[in-house]
């Protein structure tokens, strides 16, 4: 019983130990990482929405010209674009909200306050 007993105290300790010595390296490392996916997630962006004014104009001649099966189409190219911008802003507020998330880590392991 009691060789039970310390076996589940040394579990309990190393557990606590390996939990309490995280390294402060990869808190860094996500953030850096974090601000490359923001970059990325913003190119993107600006591209989608590139292609969203393309399909504007494209709809709006095909509408002139009379041609409805071509205009269609770039309805649904320009609601497919849409939905890619909505899921762009997304992903850009929660890439933010990590990052926000990384700094306070990394700022409250200098001992600094916040």
């Amino acid at each position: 019983m009691r060789r039970r007993m310390l076996s589940l105290l040394c579990f309990a300790v190393l557990g606590s130990v390996f939990a309490l010595g995280q390294d402060t390296r990869n808190d860094r490392q996500d953030l850096r990482q974090d601000r490359r996916d923001l970059r990325h997630d913003r190119v993107d962006r600006r591209q989608d929405r590139r292609d969203a004014r393309g399909d504007r104009r494209d709809l709006r001649n095909d509408l002139r010209s009379g041609d409805y099966r071509d205009a269609r189409r770039d309805r649904r190219d320009l609601r497919s674009d849409n939905r890619d911008l909505r899921s762009d802003r997304r992903d850009i507020r929660h890439d933010r909200t990590d990052r926000r998330g990384d700094r306070r880590d990394i700022r409250r392991d200098r001992g600094h306050r916040g």
